[in-house]
């Protein structure tokens, strides 16, 4: 697929999707790029991380917030970790295979998706 429709529409796909359940770029976005652009793993994944520099979730993390659903000290923190954490991720996905990327991701989903379903 190309052009800017398809593109705009997984943007609004990833973004009702986050603001709904609280996921999107990985759980969204990257697979759709490797499964519906045919993209690589390495590039859906540096793409997706790209997206995320601006500030993305900030209208949707507003409607939470002015729900009392924010706290700003766990997010800062959380913010701190994944800002050092995605440098030394960045670094070991950029060393692998792309298709033992694209496992080590497959992997990940499945993982925590039963979690999801049948965990506490």
């Amino acid at each position: 697929m190309t052009g800017i429709l398809p593109f705009l529409a997984l943007g609004l796909a990833a973004g009702v999707f986050s603001g709904l359940v609280g996921v999107g770029g990985g759980i969204i976005i990257v697979p759709a790029l490797v499964l519906l652009f045919g993209m690589g793993q390495h590039q859906a994944q540096g793409t997706t991380l790209a997206l995320l520099v601006p500030p993305i979730g900030l209208l949707a993390a507003w409607q939470y917030y002015k729900q009392g659903y924010v706290d700003l000290r766990i997010a800062g923190l959380i913010c701190l970790g994944f800002f050092l954490g995605g440098l030394l991720g960045a670094r070991i996905a950029t060393g692998l295979p792309g298709n033992i990327l694209q496992k080590v991701f497959g992997v990940a989903m499945l993982l925590i998706s039963l979690k999801m379903i049948w965990g506490r």
